[in-house]
């Protein structure tokens, strides 16, 4: 009895499975990514982060312009001011479709991807908790070297930050490293712990 060879099986074995793993996981990435709300930073035309808030708001887009208060006096009245924390720039959260509704916009000059979203998540939740508070929090935009401080008490409680000493003053810099900026925040010293 004379039996024919069966046809040779084709296996996936070394470089070829290993290939085709790392093209399955690409795409399986690019799907989710195209479903998933990604932190970008929209970088202004001069004076426009509010226009570009408020366009972002009437196109659903998910928008964060961290502002503080400011106020003037003008013959004899005081007027507040609501004035953007980091001029020039915008937070968005936004799926991959919507980037184009953005560019459509007069108001934007660049849109930046955050490569670390976490990391941006936290700083940038870190500030706007910061703003909710009556403390005073202004645009620090010089990063310089510290100390790495922990706030211990009070309405921010368990931030984390590093200390600029100017004048007999303490400044707790609530960094946001992606745009290479920081809130400022005065705190009193008894309120701080180096970590």
């Amino acid at each position: 009895m004379d039996t024919e060879p069966s046809p040779p099986r084709r296996e996936f074995t070394g470089a070829a499975a290993l290939r085709n793993l790392k093209v399955a996981a690409t795409t399986l990435r690019v799907l989710m990514t195209m479903n998933q709300l990604l932190w970008h930073v929209a970088h202004t035309r001069p004076r426009c982060e509010k226009k570009l808030a408020e366009y972002c708001g009437r196109e659903g887009l998910m928008v964060t312009l961290p502002c503080y208060r400011t106020m003037h006096k003008y013959r004899g009245k005081t007027v507040t001011f609501q004035k953007p924390l980091f001029p020039g720039y915008v937070f968005l959260q936004l799926l991959t479709h919507q980037r184009q509704k953005v560019y459509q916009s007069d108001y934007v000059a660049n849109l930046l991807d955050v490569p670390d979203q976490d990391l941006f998540a936290q700083q940038l939740g870190d500030i706007l908790l910061a703003l909710e508070t009556d403390l005073e929090v202004r645009l620090a935009p010089q990063i310089s070297p510290g100390t790495r401080v922990k706030i211990k008490s009070g309405p921010l409680r368990g931030l984390e930050g590093w200390v600029e000493q100017r004048e007999g003053t303490t400044l707790v810099l609530l960094r946001l490293d992606f745009i290479a900026q920081a809130a400022a925040v005065k705190i009193d010293a008894t309120e701080l712990e180096m970590i």
